[in-house]
């Protein structure tokens, strides 16, 4: 259950897929992107961005009904050629061929942008060495095997970016969800170090987004409700409390911070980790 913030919020009032997109509708003419976990939430937010700043877009996820929505909507976005793709970033030894699927049809990949869904919260002293085995397979595993098999591809076409949604989590840790931090503190420092290795046409960044009004948000709340017996109000109130700019954030807003990271004029940003989070970090 997502918790409502529609009130008086500006974000919500911009149109940022109409009049208030921040980009010219052919920023990403001819640029292909690959939107990882892209059925709900930031990875949606995200697909919807990219095609509208004119990217031809493949998504993919294990949710073919939502894909097939997302899809549609792509289709009347922009005028590129998007795809969808039912993926499951869990099964290693089958997406290297899910990935020769996708380069066959739609070509190579410029932009990557790896994304899936986190860790169930909860006590981290409750989690069983098996429970992270799933999580680091579709986030850290999945994403290595995307970047190992797509970076020659970019090089191919002297145009790279790799964007990771991951979480503020990286630089300061958030209270009852120890496995989501730690795998995402794992991301970061695999994305810092391929930074530091690959071939000066790729880029590769974090996004942090922040307390965000997504359904992942509203599970996280419900988890604090069903551990503490908080109402959900008050759990929605308390994050507000930490939020400078005192509200959620859009996920649109996150999605026009990963395609900015994905436009030519970024080129000179690598290595980085960009917080979406209306100020909440305290660390600077």
């Amino acid at each position: 259950m997502r918790i409502p913030i529609m009130e008086d919020l500006l974000a919500y009032f911009m149109e940022l897929l109409g009049a208030d997109f921040p980009y010219a509708e052919n920023s990403l003419h001819g640029k292909h992107a690959l939107i990882c976990g892209a059925s709900k939430g930031i990875g949606s937010a995200t697909a919807k961005m990219m095609a509208k700043a004119g990217a031809n877009v493949s998504i993919c996820a294990r949710n073919e009904e939502a894909l097939e929505e997302l899809l549609s909507q792509l289709n009347q976005l922009g005028n590129g050629n998007h795809q969808m793709y039912v993926i499951d970033l869990e099964d290693s030894e089958s997406l290297d061929g899910k990935v020769d699927v996708i380069l066959s049809q739609q070509g190579p990949v410029h932009i990557l942008v790896n994304n899936s869904g986190g860790p169930p919260g909860g006590p981290f002293l409750s989690n069983n060495i098996s429970d992270f085995e799933a999580p680091f397979k579709r986030h850290l595993h999945a994403s290595h095997i995307l970047v190992q098999k797509l970076a020659p591809h970019m090089v191919s076409q002297n145009y790279g970016r790799i964007i990771q949604i991951i979480s503020t989590s990286v630089k300061e840790p958030i209270p009852n969800i120890g496995l989501s931090n730690t795998l995402r503190g794992a991301m970061a420092s695999w994305a810092k170090s391929l930074s530091r290795e690959l071939d000066p046409c790729i880029t590769i960044n974090n996004v942090l987004p922040g307390f965000t009004d997504t359904e992942r948000l509203g599970s996280l709340a419900n988890s604090i409700h069903e551990r503490t017996g908080k109402s959900q109000q008050d759990i929605h109130d308390s994050w507000i409390d930490q939020v400078p700019i005192g509200r959620l954030i859009n996920p649109l807003e996150t999605a026009s911070a990963i395609v900015f990271l994905s436009m030519p004029a970024s080129g000179g940003i690598r290595g980085i980790s960009l917080a979406v989070d209306g100020g909440r970090l305290r660390s600077i």
